[in-house]
């Protein structure tokens, strides 16, 4: 994880989900948040954000009222987040060993970060079982993937990286990402999240949902737009984030469980 923190400690996490294409991503995963919310009372509601970076949803869930308790593994997010709201309770851990957090204290939470960047099954389902261990009976968890088919039309064809990435083996014959621990991000298709749901058990999804949809295609056009044309393509896009055959085409899907 050395090189994670070194990423982090140079990429301006603070900045990407305020810009446009990012907001679209911030706005859906809200909409959907609040939606899980309503299920519990506000007053007495408790939420656990693992992987909480800089703090984007904790501090704004915290504004709204809500008891937040953050979990991040990188110590200058996690300054990060400390600055902006000392009513969140704050953790420096890994998603994959919350030992500090006690069994069935959670109505929701959010696995926003980390299964972008656990590789393979086996460390991705140590976080999810975590994130289960974690909520209560009945609790709602809110799990962000990167996906596969983003990947490879962004990097491998659109920055025109074809060659370099066969070159090394870096995609399977039906062109899924081969990605190593020495990479940052490993990619999902929605067959390797269904996996990996059944092999935790315990859990019912309520619905999946693609939380950016085309913005990050469109960053250009979206930074083009005027203020109106930005909303009505937010609108936009909230109406169709839960279309299956759109679902895994978006660089970042929310798969949303409930725990039986």
């Amino acid at each position: 994880m050395a090189d994670l923190e070194k990423y982090y400690n140079k990429f301006h996490e603070e900045h990407r989900l305020t810009t446009r294409h990012g907001q679209v991503e911030f706005r859906t995963t809200m909409h959907f948040i609040e939606e899980a919310l309503q299920n519990f009372d506000a007053d007495t509601a408790k939420i656990a954000d693992l992987g909480a970076g800089t703090g984007r949803y904790s501090v704004e869930l915290c504004h709204r009222g809500y008891d937040v308790t953050a979990v991040e593994l990188v110590k200058h997010n996690l300054e990060v987040l400390r600055a902006k709201h000392e009513n969140i309770k704050t953790w420096q851990g890994d998603a994959r060993n919350l030992h500090f957090l006690d069994d069935e204290t959670f109505d929701v939470t959010l696995l926003f970060g980390p299964l972008y960047h656990l590789h393979g099954d086996k460390e991705k389902l140590k976080a999810l079982n975590e994130a289960k261990r974690i909520t209560k009976k009945g609790g709602i968890i809110l799990v962000a993937y990167v996906m596969n088919e983003y990947s490879v039309i962004s990097y491998c064809f659109k920055e025109h990286k074809w060659n370099e990435v066969a070159a090394k083996g870096g995609l399977s014959p039906d062109f899924h990402t081969i990605c190593d621990e020495s990479e940052l991000y490993d990619y999902v298709r929605l067959e390797d999240i269904n996996r990996l749901n059944a092999a935790a058990g315990g859990l019912k999804r309520i619905k999946i949902i693609s939380a950016d949809g085309p913005a990050d295609y469109m960053r250009r056009e979206l930074n083009e737009m005027s203020p109106e044309e930005f909303e009505a393509f937010c609108q936009f896009q909230l109406s169709i984030c839960e279309q299956p055959e759109l679902t895994g085409a978006g660089s970042h899907c929310v798969d949303i469980l409930q725990k039986n």
